[in-house]
């Protein structure tokens, strides 16, 4: 076969995660709009985002089992347009719990996508390639991010919440056109090839790069999420778009380093990546009194968690070999597992501790992180990454 990157494909894969990282975070930047036409408040209406990482963290293993055999094309076009119809319904809904239901059934689809996704991105392109293609489907997440949800937001304000995600609708159509065109279809695994889901656990090198997973995406989501409240409380709050715009420029700038390196270095970019976000909590952790270190931390954030998805799930993919799949829903279901304790952990800080409490709750998290990167050598987080055999399965269709 040949050896040229099928880019075409991966960006279409790209811009899938793109349209499950917007179609969660957007109500975000609409959540007023969205909880008066709702009738209800504030607080409620932001379950709509909880609701979305539980439907993805439920169901991503047992939906990634029942599927396993599936040919991938048609998997990823279902989740599609399991999208499609959950954007519809909500922009169309004047029920807060039909609204409701159609988020959660949003996650599922996301779940059924996320699963998917890497391991797809692995499979189109040659062995020595297959970091860089997971980096290039992974751009979809700061670029949901740092542009996606700030014009959602904006479009929201001109034109109606509801617009935004009938437009969401419009890009699912659009993405399921450009899939059956350019991505290669693939087979799923057979009957005979596969192993019990949680076997994937008993896997060398899988359970550390999952427990890094969950511990490393709390550390952001809690301080992530309530950024805007931090910021506030440092009399920033004016400059919430600038700072998330600095992080969003650096994810950007990570995310490209890390595809470029990511198959020969991958021990030294993950530590590099925790011990970024790690320095970054440290610097909004302590009062400076200086926008300037503000800008500082959250570049230095951004250039920390830019490549930090394609990081977990190269490693997971690695160390599960045969079982990749497997882990690969697994650590699915513990990122959104992650997002979703990340919003409930957060408030529970908010209330007792106050905002100050965000960055010192982060950087505390970061350690058990890193301690397990830097004992787990052998298999989760190899010090040499070779290219024996094909841990994803057969590269090319």
């Amino acid at each position: 076969m040949t050896t040229r990157t099928p880019l075409a494909a991966l960006l279409a894969l790209a811009t899938a995660v793109f349209v499950t990282s917007l179609t969660e975070t957007l109500p975000a930047g609409v959540l007023p709009a969205m909880s008066a036409d709702l009738g209800v408040g504030e607080s409620a209406m932001g379950q709509s985002v909880t609701v979305y990482a539980a439907g993805t963290a439920l169901t991503a293993i047992p939906l990634s089992a029942a599927t396993a055999g599936w040919r991938r094309k048609r998997l990823l076009v279902t989740a599609m347009a399991g999208f499609a119809a959950a954007n519809t319904v909500t922009a169309m809904s004047a029920h807060y719990p039909l609204t409701m239901v159609a988020r959660f059934v949003a996650g599922v689809a996301a779940g059924l996508a996320w699963a998917l996704l890497a391991g797809y991105a692995r499979r189109l392109v040659p062995v020595a390639q297959q970091g860089r293609a997971v980096a290039v489907v992974m751009t979809g997440i700061p670029v949901a991010l740092s542009l996606g949800v700030p014009a959602g937001t904006f479009l929201g304000e001109v034109l109606g919440w509801r617009v935004t995600f009938s437009l969401m609708t419009v890009l699912a159509v659009v993405l399921i056109g450009w899939i059956a065109v350019a991505v290669p279809d693939l087979p799923g695994r057979r009957e005979q090839g596969r192993e019990p889901m949680l076997g994937a656990l008993r896997v060398p090198g899988v359970a550390p790069v999952l427990f890094v997973t969950l511990v490393f995406v709390l550390a952001h989501t809690i301080l992530y999420t309530y950024i805007a409240t931090f910021l506030d409380r440092l009399g920033m709050g004016g400059s919430t778009d600038v700072v998330l715009l600095v992080f969003g420029a650096a994810s950007l700038v990570s995310i490209w380093f890390v595809g470029a390196r990511i198959d020969r270095w991958l021990r030294a970019l993950t530590l590099a990546s925790a011990l970024l976000v790690a320095v970054a909590a440290g610097l909004l952790a302590v009062p400076a009194g200086s926008s300037a270190f503000v800008y500082a931390a959250a570049a230095l954030w951004g250039l920390g968690w830019g490549g930090a998805p394609t990081l977990l799930q190269t490693a997971v993919a690695d160390a599960g070999g045969e079982s990749a799949d497997a882990a690969q829903a697994m650590l699915v279901t513990l990122w959104n597992a992650a997002m979703a304790g990340g919003g409930v952990v957060g408030g529970v800080l908010l209330d007792h501790f106050g905002a100050g409490a965000f960055p010192w709750s982060a950087g505390v998290l970061l350690v058990p992180a890193l301690v397990t990167m830097v004992l787990a050598r052998a298999h989760a987080f190899p010090t040499r990454k070779g290219y024996a055999h094909d841990p994803a399965g057969t590269h090319a269709p």
